[in-house]
């Protein structure tokens, strides 16, 4: 019965063509609803094709059009590995349909060209290397039928998107290379700027969004030059850019050359030449992790240390965690005692052990084993990832309290999906994302009307930071910013109540330990 109300809200119709729309490269039509509420825009280009000479260059602008753009459906996500389901991500999470090199589109869901509603612009997750608009979670209807105009996108993911190489270096106008991923955002933050108000959308109130590898690239382009006056607010769901490190340029230039050895390549131009399956290949004996750079143009200095000297855009910001984000590591919550303690007691190498892992504590290792015991090692190892989560969250507050008047709202999702895995996973990495999208109705799983309850608040509160920086709203339970002096968050999902994140000993040796981390990072 709930499946039915669901879908009846969701369904497109497919012949309801809605009236074309003028942007700055061509007109486009979308397709309405059912019921005329919602028009959705899919696969409209927001910069040209990045392939032949394109390749590995900063986007440019797309080529203009004749006629009507039919954006009647998802472009092709960009290139990836063919994925799989794996651990608690079923296929609503990982089906990213056709790939190609020609990904650079994005999609729009509102409720009508006039007005001047505010934006969230979504960029979604998969470790730099995975992922796209078309999977069946980001579903903008429910979003756009709370007031608001959503835009996803695209952009260039592992080597095509993060390849650095002195060549590439030599050749920029900015000269940096490495970060064409993110450059693909600014690209798309630019298309909202010059565009979203005939979609309907208010260009002065732009929020960008996005999800783990999605929350770090937020988390990047808070800390870039530019992308400056481009938004306006940010949310960022389980994951992050300011725990960790990012490559030099230098460093990230060695990867590049190293990959060209790899796939015996003589220079960049015939690294250019070479076929996409070549390009993702894999190499024996030879390993490429690609990911966010220091190249001096978009990213002038690590995340970290630009947040640190309070040089950072500074907006409102939504951002918190899942309760058991490291459940899929088969390690979550069954290591040894003895496994757990080494673990406790290895020297901190710099960086948190982010969400996924443990910060060492070193030779704070007897204080932390107090709150938490190697006696009990599953419950340790899951109650103090938890904790570490939330407190290195608070501890960013602080930080920004110092440089910044504006707010930052902190949340613990804790609701498992429902479904045959639900005890083994709990509230694994990404399991708010049917409830922030309210798309419920394209996951199959066995949903209550709890589900149903709960989905539709998590939205009110999503669509009303987007309006105002504040996911207050009437018939809400309240939501205080957190002030870096009082260590809760909301919780949200079991409950939708404040909740502190940990013991007041507990959260001042966990901010001693991740502090300590983030300096040996290089901040």
């Amino acid at each position: 019965m709930i499946r039915t109300v669901f879908v009846a809200l969701l369904v497109v119709g497919s012949a309801a063509a809605a009236k074309p729309v003028r942007t700055d490269r061509g007109l486009v039509e979308g397709v309405a609803t059912t019921d005329g509420a919602i028009t959705v825009f899919r696969g409209i280009p927001y910069a040209a094709p990045p392939v032949g000479d394109l390749r590995w260059r900063a986007p440019q602008p797309a080529l203009p059009w004749k006629g009507v753009l039919k954006a009647d459906h998802f472009s092709r996500s960009c290139m990836q590995a063919s994925p799989s389901s794996v651990g608690p991500w079923t296929e609503e999470y990982m089906d990213q349909g056709e790939r190609s090199e020609d990904c650079l589109y994005l999609n729009v869901w509102t409720g009508g060209a006039s007005g001047k509603r505010p934006v969230m612009l979504w960029i979604h997750g998969g470790a730099f290397d995975q992922g796209s608009t078309s999977v069946t979670l980001y579903n903008g209807e429910a979003l756009a039928r709370k007031g608001i105009v959503v835009v996803t996108i695209h952009y260039r993911l592992g080597v095509f998107g993060f390849l650095a190489h002195p060549e590439l270096t030599r050749e920029s106008e900015t000269h940096s290379s490495g970060n064409y991923g993110l450059l693909d955002a600014v690209a798309a933050l630019q298309w909202v700027k010059a565009n979203i108000a005939a979609f309907g959308g208010d260009p002065a109130r732009v929020t960008i969004a996005g999800q783990s590898a999605g929350a770090s690239a937020v988390h990047a382009l808070l800390a870039s030059p530019l992308a400056k006056g481009l938004f306006h607010g940010a949310i960022a769901q389980s994951g992050s850019s300011i725990g960790g490190r990012q490559r030099s340029l230098a460093d990230a230039e060695k990867d590049g050359l190293r990959f060209q050895a790899a796939k015996k390549a003589g220079s960049l131009k015939d690294l250019r030449a070479l076929p996409v399956y070549q390009l993702m290949a894999p190499v024996e004996g030879a390993a490429f992790r690609w990911s966010l750079a220091v190249d001096g143009a978009l990213l002038p200095d690590t995340v970290s240390a630009i947040f640190a000297q309070g040089k950072q855009n500074d907006v409102a910001t939504l951002t918190g965690w899942c309760a058991d984000e490291g459940s899929a590591d088969a390690k979550y919550g069954k290591r040894t005692p003895e496994e757990f303690e080494r673990e406790v007691r290895r020297t901190p190498m710099g960086g948190t052990g982010g969400f996924f892992g443990l910060t060492p504590a070193g030779d704070l290792a007897d204080e932390f084993l107090k709150f938490y015991p190697a006696s009990t090692p599953g419950p340790s190892q899951i109650e103090s990832a938890r904790a570490q989560n939330m407190v290195s969250t608070f501890l960013w507050a602080k930080q920004r309290a110092a440089h910044s008047r504006t707010a930052v709202y902190t949340y613990l999702w804790d609701h498992p999906l429902p479904g045959p895995k639900r005890d083994q996973y709990g509230a694994f990495h990404s399991s708010e994302l049917p409830y922030m999208f309210n798309s419920l109705a394209a996951v199959q799983r066995p949903w209550e009307p709890a589900d149903a309850a709960m989905a539709d608040k998590t939205t009110s509160y999503w669509a009303n930071f987007v309006k105002t920086g504040n996911p207050n709203g009437d018939g809400l339970p309240q939501w205080p910013a957190l002030d870096g002096n009082t260590p809760v968050t909301m919780e949200l999902g079991e409950r939708f109540e404040v909740r502190p994140i940990a013991g007041a000993g507990q959260v001042q040796l966990l901010e001693k330990i991740l502090t300590r981390a983030l300096n040996a990072a290089g901040r």
